[in-house]
């Protein structure tokens, strides 16, 4: 029976711990709850970073999927009709779930020695880089947050902590930070033992970097409402001495745990599925394609027209014709009407498409071969082939079953094992796309705007082909040795300058052209995190309207144009039962938010988009 019980649970507005004796929690971390007698600094930071998760099963299977919809990256599998404007559901604010560790660990801090506690100030540096991660993933939906007062009821804290101004929030997670880099960079204390650290091994340098990094998420929010601001900070990132994430080996992803008995989650990600009723769309695939793009592959899965696939149909009369058309475009048929070989570019570029976004398009005939394809591809009861692309859903969660698409009689073919699943979080690819867009808005940086987006693209590519194979997503290293045509999806030598040499993704052209390509190359990067493609696609007003790379379709004439797309998540009233009731009042009257959805949630915008541009209308420059 251990004498400390360590923390693991707090209520969502940090009113109280709980209290847990799940003996499991101290084998996980290597520690016999016998020789544990008071909070352990270390173990409370383990425990912090098993607990990072930014975002819930609610934000993947809701959230997600309408901001996509509105940035028009995804499309309803039903395509676009007037609930595509229907207001967004507001996840659960996360940053609790890491604050609580951080301020034991504080506390823990304060009843020990000046020198004793001195010496864990390393502990304390790292977990605060991660809540103020947290703190701005949160504070992209709703602006407002509980942050400086939250998590601390259990040492004599409030009940009811204030929703701090996100004005006020920047700085001080900048202040945060930088205080982390001047610890991390001249702590002589007790170092972070690696088996403690699944993120950098217990590095320093790296979560220096890391620190250093994150200020320019705080910068990129701040363009709109700071311009000069935002320029300074991402001038002071880029010469500081502890530098920025630059390479495989800094990137901030990691796997958490091979195997949690306390809750399959920490190991696997969600259990259901995410994104299950959006699909790519068609424009935002074409680009990618067009431009042969390798991350296509890594962030959409292949359709079930396979060659195989599509010579059952061709052989059968009375199904030729429902093979789609778009597929039927990338065939070469042999003299007796088989199928012979895929047109260039082939496999596997030949098996993504996209849903056209048309507005009512599924009821329209020219569209029947992507919205009817329930009918059109069915062969039998039993065998009906998707042909359009849907999301990845094993690069954000290790247990998703794979059957590959086989013909009437043949073998199953499945993929049925649980993968440990990795998070990609920050990376050099992000760091260098901010970093070519402030250079672009004028910033003194020591390189020029090529220099940082070529860096970006390249590490992009190789993080997202390093992801893929850590999460063994489908077709990742192999065929299933079915379909001689089969190809699999690995990023292939060349093929980076090739995507490269595209004139689409070249840095020329004017200022407003050259953003624009930035912008769409962050938001191609955040395709795994729809909080960070949203906020990038809502502060930049790309996709534009008037694009000639990937462009907005506009739903005006429809009676929907963008003023009635949301720019934040719907607020719900408070209970008047609520110990957090006259909080939460005053926190929607300060930022002029009115409860419920429509029209309101483009109007009434989180305080760091106010003077962003209007969806479609492209950077202000």
């Amino acid at each position: 029976m251990k004498k400390y019980h360590y923390i693991t649970s707090l209520l969502l507005a940090g009113f109280s711990f709980m209290m847990s004796s799940c003996k499991d929690d101290f084998a996980e971390l290597n520690q016999d709850p016998s020789t544990v007698t008071k909070g352990n600094v270390a173990y409370l930071f383990s425990q912090g970073i098993l607990e990072f998760e930014p975002s819930k099963y609610q934000y993947w299977f809701y959230s997600g999927p309408q901001m996509f919809q509105w940035i028009q990256n995804y499309i309803p599998n039903g395509g676009a009709s007037s609930d595509i404007f229907e207001g967004g559901t507001k996840p659960d604010l996360m940053a609790i779930k890491v604050q609580k560790y951080a301020n034991e660990i504080e506390y823990v801090r304060s009843k020990m020695a000046p020198g004793e506690s001195a010496q864990y100030e390393l502990y304390t540096a790292a977990i605060n880089v991660l809540t103020t991660y947290m703190g701005i993933h949160d504070s992209d939906f709703i602006g407002d947050i509980p942050f400086t007062e939250a998590a601390r009821a259990l040492h004599g804290g409030t009940l009811t902590p204030k929703y701090d101004r996100i004005s006020d929030l920047y700085p001080a997670w900048l202040n945060i930070l930088d205080k982390s880099i001047t610890t991390f960079t001249t702590s002589k204390g007790i170092k972070i033992k690696s088996e403690q650290d699944p993120i950098f091994s217990g590095k320093i340098d790296k979560w220096a970097k890391l620190a250093n990094s994150l200020k320019l998420k705080i910068a990129a929010r701040l363009i709109s409402q700071n311009k000069a601001e935002a320029i300074k900070i991402a001038e002071a990132v880029a010469k500081a001495p502890c530098g920025v994430l630059d390479g495989s080996e800094d990137d901030f992803i990691f796997n958490k745990a091979t195997y949690n008995s306390t809750n399959a989650d920490y190991t696997y990600h969600w259990n259901d599925g995410v994104m299950a009723q959006v699909s790519a769309s068609k424009n935002f695939m074409d680009m990618m394609i067009k431009n042969r793009d390798p991350r296509v592959r890594f962030i959409f899965d292949k359709n079930d027209w396979n060659s195989k696939v599509v010579d059952l149909f061709l052989k059968d009369a009375g199904k030729k014709k429902q093979i789609p058309k778009f597929i039927m475009e990338n065939v070469v048929l042999d003299e007796a009407g088989h199928f012979k070989e895929w047109k260039a570019p082939g496999e596997p570029w030949v098996r993504y498409y996209g849903l056209p976004e048309e507005f009512d398009a599924k009821n329209k005939p020219q569209y029947s071969d992507w919205y009817d394809w329930s009918t059109n591809c069915k062969y039998d009861d039993k065998h009906i082939y998707r042909p359009f692309s849907k999301f990845q859903e094993e690069q954000i969660r290790g247990r998703k079953d794979f059957s590959y698409p086989i013909l009437p009689g043949e073998a199953v073919v499945e993929d049925k094992v649980d993968n440990p699943w990795y998070g990609m979080y920050m990376t050099t690819g992000e760091v260098n796309l901010y970093l070519a867009e402030f250079k672009l808005l004028g910033a003194d940086l020591p390189k020029s705007a090529s220099d940082y987006y070529n860096k970006a693209l390249k590490a992009s590519v190789e993080e997202y082909d390093r992801l893929a194979s850590l999460n063994k997503i489908p077709y990742y290293g192999t065929t299933y040795n079915q379909d001689p045509n089969e190809k699999p999806i690995d990023l292939v030598d060349g093929e980076i300058d090739t995507m490269m040499s595209q004139a689409d993704y070249k840095l020329t052209g004017t200022q407003a052209e050259q953003l624009e390509k930035v912008y769409i190359q962050q938001i191609i990067h955040f395709s795994l995190s729809p909080i960070d493609c949203f906020v990038t696609a809502r502060r930049s007003g790309v996709p534009t309207m008037k694009s000639n790379i990937w462009k907005r379709t506009d739903y005006a004439a429809n009676g929907l144009g963008v003023n009635k797309i949301p720019r934040r998540m719907a607020m719900s009233a408070p209970s008047p039962t609520d110990l957090m009731y006259d909080i939460l009042k005053q926190s929607y009257a300060d930022q002029g938010y009115t409860v419920g959805s429509g029209d309101i949630l483009n109007s009434e915008r989180v305080w760091q988009d106010k003077k962003a541009p209007q969806w479609g209308e492209g950077p202000k420059l």
